[in-house]
């Protein structure tokens, strides 16, 4: 069970991540005092689930989940979000543990969350956003997967891909996460749309999204052409 009372609980799905996970605890916990952490770990053979168990018997808000394999990012989140729902969270918050997302906008898209909106993302493409570490091919790649899903699917948000974000509680017991698509990278587009589609109110923030500096970004050709096919797919079936 969660060790403390607050209402605030930060989710960070991890595979191999040793280089950066306590640093990146740390300096969350340091800017978010409000909230508690969850880590999902898909058994890292680096370790990184040995590191978390350490810091979580020394601090009461970090909490951690083992599962035992890789079962992808839209499967992390589900098993975070029904730990929090059960644990009487009201709002979640969605991170990476890389540091491409800064924890010094917690404290904004929690604000954003008090005043009403159901969905706060850290936008990479609305003004005052943008992306540092990047080449051209990246941008091009990612930029153009944003741009065609929001065509294809006729949503309004502009960074559909984006990984960083506030929820409110009653968004995930709202959505219908049976009928989701993606378990992996696609999950965050879908649950965007679905959100969007359901009539709750969505608000993108501006932040900078560094790429990362340790570590092994998780992006391949494969999880791209899933994209492309699932936008297809998500908008017909629906």
């Amino acid at each position: 069970m969660a060790k403390t009372d607050s209402k605030d609980l930060i989710i960070t799905p991890t595979f191999n991540e040793k280089e950066n996970i306590q640093t990146f605890i740390l300096a969350v916990m340091k800017q978010f005092p409000e909230g508690d952490f969850l880590i999902v770990d898909d058994s890292s053979p680096d370790g990184t689930g040995k590191i978390v168990e350490e810091i979580a018997r020394q601090e009461p808000r970090v909490n951690l989940v083992t599962r035992p394999g890789k079962l992808g990012l839209g499967s992390a989140y589900r098993e975070g979000f029904r730990w929090a729902l059960a644990r009487g969270y009201e709002r979640v918050y969605e991170m990476d543990a890389d540091f491409s997302h800064d924890p010094r906008y917690l404290p904004e898209i929690r604000e954003e969350l008090l005043r009403g909106n159901d969905l706060v993302i850290g936008s990479r493409r609305v003004k005052g956003g943008g992306v540092e570490g990047w080449g051209l091919m990246r941008h091009i790649i990612s930029g153009g997967g944003s741009i065609y899903s929001r065509i294809v699917l006729g949503v309004p948000i502009r960074d559909l891909t984006a990984g960083y974000k506030g929820i409110r509680r009653q968004v995930i017991e709202t959505l219908p996460w049976d009928r989701f698509l993606s378990q992996g990278f696609f999950f965050q587009v879908e649950m965007h749309y679905r959100t969007w589609k359901s009539g709750f109110k969505v608000k993108e923030i501006p932040i900078i999204f560094k790429d990362r500096t340790m570590g092994k970004s998780k992006m391949s050709r494969k999880i791209i052409l899933e994209g492309l096919w699932l936008a297809l797919k998500l908008r017909f079936k629906d």
